[in-house]
């Protein structure tokens, strides 16, 4: 018989939706998957050996020692450390241009990016943020929690700082769509908005990078949130290290792994397009996705000139009537590829698609990936989430 690939978790950290994606892989592969409980306790098997590691090392000094030490393949899932082993990491910058869409989609235009820690995770979500918003000629105040003067790290330093959140809070134009570096950061903003009487979403959009497990669930589940893939991540780190253990050469770049989709709820179901027209343009796109429709029947839908509606998006919404037909059309297909087991073919029609090849052609641009592979994902994801 074959001999079954030994590969180590040399994590640091733990992460069941990361876990989850690895194991996934390492069971289609009769791969042994040794811990060490390394994922759930700082202890480093010095003894081990194996044929491959899947590691995290942007923690603990001398676990990152140990393996790079090791002659044999290794991938990273992290940026942090100097090092020439393949890495396999979540695109932050991405992150921040869906969020940035989210908002853009719903006519905001007016925004805020809230952070509290110098993480460069935190630094690409925010960067891509502002700049995709600039792209459209939209300015975005970056709320960086530790730097302002009031900050202090005494027994006063979580008030002193909520009441700094709550003063940008009042202080911002309304309605004001926040992005927040993740799910802990979107409660704050949640508390600050109850303590200043803001309503949500009607005066403040949220929207939080992942739910940070298990801090107040029940808040979160009113939080729009983007789901950092962390199920994909293990699964094609999982995939670059098999191909590396079979000699392969590694990628010269990191692999980079997309979000897989925002989780659209309460804090953004809303839109602050105030425009008649562009109102009037919205509701026929929401109510007739599943048909066949261009941008002249959505004019006459809006009672505009095509030229005018035209205009009117541009200044509103950032995009062309097209460009947000076109990806009114992409959230719908995500949407029922990740809830549902629809096949293909009735997905591209409830899209409104007019063929199938039409639907794969414009779906693979979008998304980068075909609809069977963005299924793939999500249910890896669904499954994780069940498992938990």
């Amino acid at each position: 018989m074959k001999k079954r690939k030994n590969v180590l978790l040399a994590l640091g950290w733990y992460d069941h939706r990361l876990i989850q994606g690895i194991g996934a892989y390492a069971a289609e592969h009769h791969w042994h998957l040794s811990s060490a409980s390394v994922t759930q306790e700082f202890v480093i098997p010095y003894d081990w050996q194996g044929d491959g590691i899947l590691a995290w090392l942007a923690g603990e000094d001398e676990l990152a020692k140990f393996v790079l030490s090791h002659r044999i393949p290794v991938v990273d899932f992290s940026l942090r450390r100097k090092h020439p082993r393949p890495r396999v990491v979540l695109d932050h910058a991405m992150t921040g241009r869906l969020a940035a869409q989210h908002f853009l989609d719903r006519g905001f235009r007016n925004f805020l990016y809230y952070s509290f820690a110098d993480n460069w995770t935190y630094q690409a979500r925010g960067a891509s943020f502002v700049e995709e918003l600039a792209r459209v000629g939209c300015g975005c105040k970056w709320l960086k929690g530790h730097l302002v003067k009031t900050t202090r790290h005494d027994r006063s330093a979580w008030s002193v700082r909520q009441k700094w959140l709550e003063q940008e809070l009042r202080s911002a134009a309304k309605p004001v769509a926040i992005f927040t570096a993740n799910g802990a950061h979107a409660l704050e903003v949640l508390e600050a908005c109850e303590s200043v009487g803001a309503r949500i979403p009607d005066d403040v959009a949220i929207i939080g990078w992942e739910d940070a497990l298990l801090v107040g669930q029940a808040n979160l589940r009113s939080i729009t949130t983007i789901d950092p893939n962390y199920e994909e991540l293990g699964y094609r780190g999982a995939a670059l290290l098999d191909g590396l253990m079979a000699g392969e050469r590694p990628p010269a770049q990191p692999v980079l792994i997309d979000s897989a989709r925002i989780i659209t709820r309460h804090s953004t179901e809303v839109t602050s397009v105030t425009h008649g027209g562009i109102q009037r343009a919205l509701r026929f796109i929401n109510e007739n996705l599943s048909q066949p429709f261009n941008v002249d029947d959505v004019a006459e839908a809006a009672s505009m000139s095509r030229r005018g509606l035209h205009q009117a998006f541009i200044d509103q919404m950032g995009r062309t009537p097209g460009g947000h037909i076109r990806a009114a059309r992409i959230e719908t297909a995500q949407k029922l590829l990740a809830d549902t087991d629809l096949k293909v073919e009735l997905v591209a029609r409830r899209s409104g698609y007019p063929s199938l090849n039409t639907f794969f052609v414009a779906f693979k641009k979008a998304c980068g990936k075909t609809p069977a592979e963005y299924r793939r994902e999500a249910r890896r994801a669904r499954w994780a989430a069940h498992d938990a």
